[in-house]
């Protein structure tokens, strides 16, 4: 997974980036990347779940970006 979009499925990021996995529930408190619905939902669509706004998304696709492009 090279480049994060609001598309990506949740639990794909978490199982190629676990680090991502950890800055989406303790910076979001988007604990579905451990649930079931995880597998299935983007990032945009958990986002939304939890109240977050199109800007928000945004500024967390871009943090997580650079999280998975640190070496």
């Amino acid at each position: 997974m090279a480049k994060i979009t609001k598309k990506s499925n949740l639990g794909e990021l978490v199982q190629a980036y676990p680090k991502a996995g950890r800055v989406l529930m303790e910076d979001y408190g988007l604990h579905c990347v451990g649930c079931v619905a995880g597998r299935f939902d983007t990032l945009e669509e958990g986002m939304k779940i939890h109240g977050y706004d199109d800007k928000e998304i945004e500024k967390m696709i871009n943090k997580l970006q650079k999280l998975v492009e640190e070496k």
